[in-house]
This record gives structure tokens, sequence and C-alpha cells, in this order.
């Protein structure tokens, strides 16, 4: 027996003199399920977008606004006295940023002045390539100075001189790459540009859209954070559904996210007037969001406005026909060829080929917004208009609807349905059997939030994803994988939070300005684990439900039979002995035996990952098993605890095999 690193794994393999949980496993049977996929949702919550996996580190760059955000000096400050004013140009850098900040000195003989930024919280500092860029309106004579320094001491860590290109009647772009010489000891630093007054004309220059990058994941441009973007792909994810919830209707019918108004240049991106209580960039657009999936090899379900905004505007029928060519406007660009109207514009920016794309979800958690009229209106017309026109411009592509049969919507032939079960943890194991006997639906999003014998959405949530919640989240999901013949694929959401400012605690990974704060919560070990097991059938096994809960099935890429189980509450906390056989199965066998156990000496239920502390509450161990002389495999499971078995023994390598599900 290899050297265990924990008594607790040892345990793990001591089978207790109780009588075993005789489980076994048919070598035939089942369903095909082509393999359950394992994703999440995106959207510009917590500042998950700008602030978080969209690398951009200037916060408030090209001074956008709306109804709900006015403009605003937000994240700027003077360097040397200088007046800063925002300003509306005669000639804007665009329409779409119509709004310029003018940096002018006090006094004539001020020295070099300028404006600095915080960046959304403070700004990481390191000895690698920053590249960044400004727009200038006014002539200078002269160079300006861009550097990275301490906000709490007179540090620079780095800076460089661009020559001055900027003329009196136009705006001129001004790029530059900074290398920082030492690393800064923490993330409270800010990016400056300074230039001399003397230079001018007056005294002052106008500025916009000013930008700083660090190095990308996979070097795109205007691309994502590289900590977080490998954090999730960690995950093995093989499914994004974008561009997110909420995000996706807008606070009303006029501000939905127009992804038309995501494309092209930065300088023509006018911004979203996000529903989360802060301006969005549009920086994360909707070709970003598409090289997100590429460079991740993901599946899409792509949303599209279905004519309902959050506060309750609902789009008559007569009325609804422009929403829905502007969604098969969206589906052409991201799988038209690059000779059709939209897919001519995905050239054009730079990707010739089509996108992969096999979903499409009309609208988002349409029985909320607008109350009992909305949901009615989505049955009544907005669903069929949809989905009669996606269907036959697109028949190959697989129709999602915005809710469940159990929110009351008979969902039409042809369609997927969405579950989003936000639950306390024993509510996600009541319904471990949910989906045993229920037609098609995605799981869009699920997480635990509520701590048992909580007060519902009238309480708070949860402060992060914490162990019995993860538990419970397994036993879920662990469901929808024994039905996933009807439930192709579960998105976790939302997946990331800003620690600085955030509107949602249950977010599978906590962020900040300093990438040591990046934190993978207890819920992130478990969607690692059984997203790296994928199987291509399930199988029919024997053996009894609760509390331990599981399901059987065989990878045919690998030729493995795969076991995926959770222990809930067990009677006076005992483990539960296992005794696990799959048919064909000989003696002296090898498995692979992965458990997840609370980490905490007194096994909180409550323990969770605090990104202030670093701990981690998930104990991880993996070992071999041999089959016994009866073809079983024995171990056992604690309370509170998840495991997998795979006889294939060089996991985790996910399989990709993924198909639409037509019910």
């Amino acid at each position: 027996m290899p050297f265990l690193k924990s008594a607790l794994a040892a345990a793990a393999l001591a089978v207790s003199s109780a009588a075993a949980w005789d489980i076994k496993v048919s070598s035939s049977g089942g369903n095909a399920t082509s393999g359950h996929q394992y994703g999440f949702l995106h959207e510009d919550i917590n500042n998950s977008g700008d602030g978080g996996i969209y690398a951009e580190l200037i916060r408030n760059r090209a001074f956008q606004y709306s109804e709900a955000y006015p403009v605003s000096l937000d994240g700027w400050h003077s360097v040397n006295g200088a007046e800063l004013k925002l300003n509306r140009l005669e000639l804007p850098l665009s329409d779409a940023l119509p709004v310029s900040v003018n940096v002018a000195a006090d006094t004539c003989d001020s020295g070099p002045v300028g404006m600095a930024n915080d960046g959304y919280w403070g700004m990481d500092v390191k000895v690698q390539k920053y590249t960044g860029s400004f727009w200038v309106h006014g002539s200078y004579e002269g160079n300006f100075t861009a550097s990275l320094q301490s906000a709490l001491t007179d540090e620079v860590f780095g800076s460089v001189e661009i020559v001055s290109q900027s003329v009196a009647d136009d705006w001129v772009e001004h790029e530059f790459e900074l290398i920082p010489e030492t690393d800064a000891p923490n993330s409270n630093n800010t990016f400056a540009i300074t230039f001399d007054p003397e230079g001018t004309a007056d005294g002052s220059l106008d500025f916009n859209l000013i930008s700083l990058f660090p190095p990308t994941y996979k070097d795109r441009k205007n691309g994502l954070r590289v900590d977080l973007a490998q954090v999730l792909a960690d995950l093995h994810p093989t499914i994004i559904r974008l561009p997110g919830g909420n995000m996706l209707e807008g606070l009303d019918n006029r501000t939905w996210w127009d992804w038309k108004d995501t494309l092209g240049p930065l300088r023509y991106r006018p911004g979203f007037q996000g529903v989360w209580g802060y301006q969005q960039t549009h920086g994360l657009g909707l070709l970003e969001y598409l090289q997100w999936a590429e460079d991740f090899d993901l599946e899409i379900v792509v949303g599209v406005f279905a004519g309902l905004a959050l506060n309750g505007d609902i789009t008559p029928p007569e009325k609804l026909q422009p929403f829905i060519d502007d969604a098969l406007d969206q589906i052409e660009f991201i799988i038209g060829p690059p000779d059709s109207e939209w897919g001519s514009v995905r050239a054009s920016l730079g990707h010739p080929e089509p996108f992969r794309l096999l979903y499409v979800e009309i609208g988002n958690e349409d029985w909320l917004a607008g109350g009992e009229a909305g949901w009615q209106s989505y049955m009544d017309y907005r669903l069929p208009m949809f989905q009669a026109a996606v269907n036959e411009a697109y028949p190959q592509l697989q129709v999602i609807a915005s809710g469940s049969t159990h929110e009351g919507l008979e969902i039409p032939e042809g369609v997927l349905g969405d579950y989003h079960p936000y639950r306390t943890p024993d509510e996600l194991v009541e319904e471990f059997d949910k989906f045993d006997n229920d037609v098609a639906h995605i799981i869009g999003e699920v997480a635990a939030t509520h701590p048992n014998g909580g007060i519902g959405w009238d309480g708070e949530l949860f402060t992060f994803p914490w162990w019995i919640g993860t538990v419970g989240e397994a036993i879920s999901m662990i469901g929808y994988e024994r039905n996933a013949d009807r439930i192709p694929a579960t998105f976790y959401a939302p997946i990331l939070r800003n620690m600085n400012r955030w509107q949602w605690a249950m977010t599978m990974v906590q962020h900040a300005a300093d990438p040591a704060m990046t934190t993978r919560s207890t819920s992130w070990y478990l969607w690692e684990l059984i997203a790296a097991h994928i199987m291509t059938h399930t199988l029919p096994a024997e053996g009894d439900i609760g509390p331990l809960y599981y399901v059987a099935g065989k990878n045919e890429d690998k030729g493995s039979f795969i076991w995926k189980g959770a222990a809930y509450n067990t009677t006076d906390s005992a483990p539960i002995p296992v005794s696990l056989s799959f048919e064909g199965v000989e003696e002296g066998t090898k498995a692979l035996l992965t458990m997840l156990t609370n980490a905490e000496e007194d096994k909180d239920p409550y323990a969770y990952n605090d990104p202030h502390l670093g701990n981690n509450a998930v104990e991880r161990t993996t070992f071999v098993l041999t089959a016994n002389e009866e073809g079983a495999f024995e171990f056992d499971m604690p309370e509170l605890s998840i495991a997998i078995l795979d006889t294939d023994l060089n996991c985790p390598n996910p399989s990709k095999r993924k198909r639409a599900l037509k019910n």
C-alpha cells in the first residue's frame, strides 16, 4: 500500500466492520451522454469583467456614462496640482466617446503636470511588459512620461518617455511599452501620465481612452487577465454561457446588452449601462467572448435579448421583429460565412473562420422580470416567435428556453429548458432525483447560496462557498449527470468576484488587483474534479441511495469505468464503507480514487477558503486501489466527502466529445 499523507486518507481505505454499501455496476445499459458538459456563466457582475478577467488596468479609461451612471472622474487624480476637468470638445474622439478630460497647469511654471489612475483598487506591478496607449487633442512639442509608481511612497517602479505627435485640431493616439525595473511590494500602485505644459499652446491638453494592459492570456490583444483565465481553464470546462444573465436584459428595453456596440476598435464602443451598479466599458465584447471560448476550446450557449428588461418592460408582438432580426444577425456574426453580411464584419475584425456554435438561448430568466405578465408573454409569443425564426434560419442549432417546467413552462418540442437552482445544501440534496422523469433541460446556473435553516432570499447569502454547500452541489451535479441523456450541461454561476466591489457573495473564484488574492473556493475543487472525469455513457447500478449518492458510467474514448459519489449526513457522522464492483472488472484491476474532504481539524461544515487568509478548507487525497478477489474496490466515504473512482490511472484528461441534444 502506498504512503498515505493523512490519517483521514488511511481511514478512507480501512473499511469498517459494518456491512459495506454494496454497489454493483452493469457493463451495459444506461444512457449515452456524449459527455456531460461542465462550464460556467459569465456576466460583468462583481466587477468580474471590468476589473476582473478583462485585463485592462485603467478604471474609467474613457469617461463613459449613461442615464443610470453619470460621467465622472472616478479613479483619476491630479499630479503636481494639475486641474482635471471633464470636457466636451467640438471634435470628440468619437460619437461613442464624447467626453474627454482636460488636464491644465495651475501656474505657468508648475513643471510637469498630469493625472494618475488608481486602477481597479490598485495595480499589480511586476517586471514584465505592459502595453499602453492614450489619445491626445491639442498641440504639444515635447515628451509624455508614462509611469507605474507606488500610491504610498514616491517610488517609481518603471517609466517611459513618449515623443508627442499631438496636434491642435485632431486626436492622435500614442502607443508605448513599459517594463518596470523592479516588482512592487504590494498592489497599492498607480499609473500616471505627465507632460510639460510649456510645450503646449495654452497650458492644457485633452486626453481620452487611456489604456494599460499587462501580459494577457495567450497574448490576446484586448485580452484576459492571465491568472484568472488560467484558474478557470484549470476547471476543465467544456462550455460557456454568454454574455451572461441579467446583463443580457438591461435595466430597460432601451438599454439592453447591444452586441453590435461591442464590436470594433475601442474608440467606437460606447460602453454599457450595466445592471449591477456601475457603468461597463464594453471592452469585453462579443468577439472577446468568442475568442475566450476558442482559447478554452469551449462550446457556446449564446444568449439573445428576447424583449423583456429587468424593470418589467415587455415588448409587444408587433414590435418584437427587430429584436428577432438582431438575434439572427448575432448568430450570423458567430457562424456565418465570411461573405455574409455579418460574417464579413467578423472577418474584417480578423476572424474569417466561423466560430463553433450549438446552442441559442432565448432571453434570461423570463419568469422573473415583468412578473406574471412578462412570463405569460414569453410563453404566448416571444419564445414561439424567436424559436420559429431560429429554427428556420439555423435548423442545426439547439434552442433553449430561459425557464423550466419548474416555473410552469410547457417546453415546446425541440427546445431545452433552463433550470436555475440557487438553494440551501439540503435542498440541493433533495433535488438529487429531480430530473429522473423530466423533459430535457440545461442547468444554466446553480450554486449553494444559503445555509440550511436560512430565511431564503430575504436573508443574506453565505460569505463564500462553504464545505457543506459544496457537498450539496456535488450531490445535485451527480443527479444531473445520471440524467445526462436529458441534461447535457451544468453551469456554475456567478463565476468571479472582485473583493473590493461586489453584489453577489457566492462565486467560484475571488480576486483583487493583487494576484495573491486570487482564491479558489471550496466549490472550485469540486467542479475541477468532477469535470476531469467525463462519462460518455451512464451505467445501471444496484445499491441504496442516500446518504451516499452516486452515478456510475464509462468513458468509451479511454475504455475506463467511472464512479462519482458524495456522502452527506450519515448516521452519527460515521463513515460509509463502500464495496464497488463493475461487471467484467477482474481481481487485480487498478483504479484511481480521488477524495475531497474537509481539511479543518474540527470538520466545521461551514469552513470556507478566505482570500484574506490564504487557507484551503479542502483536502484532496489520491491513491490507487486494487480490486479484490470478487472484483470489488473497497474504501470508506467519510461524512461530507466527495469521491471519484476511475479505472483510467492517467486522469485527469477530460473528454471533449460534444453534441447538441434534441428532446
